[in-house]
């Protein structure tokens, strides 16, 4: 995923960023599987720095940005 990768490298090592549903163009169902995806296997350069940001629709809750801190 091009646009994760640069996002990722325009940081510094050892920075905290956000990265959301909206950046990467997806739909927030689609960027929650790539979080929990993230979650249980480990993410391509980075950690989880914070509790995943959900919102609510229809009943239902979605990740839909994450914060994150770049490893080196």
């Amino acid at each position: 995923m091009a646009i994760l990768e640069q996002i990722v490298a325009r940081q510094p090592a050892g920075a905290r960023f956000v990265i959301s549903a909206a950046q990467l163009g997806l739909p927030l169902t689609a960027f929650d599987a790539l979080v929990q995806q993230w979650i249980a296997d480990g993410a391509p350069g980075f950690e989880m720095a914070a509790v995943p940001h959900r919102k609510c629709i229809d009943g239902e809750f979605f990740i839909d940005r994450v914060t994150v801190r770049r490893l080196t």
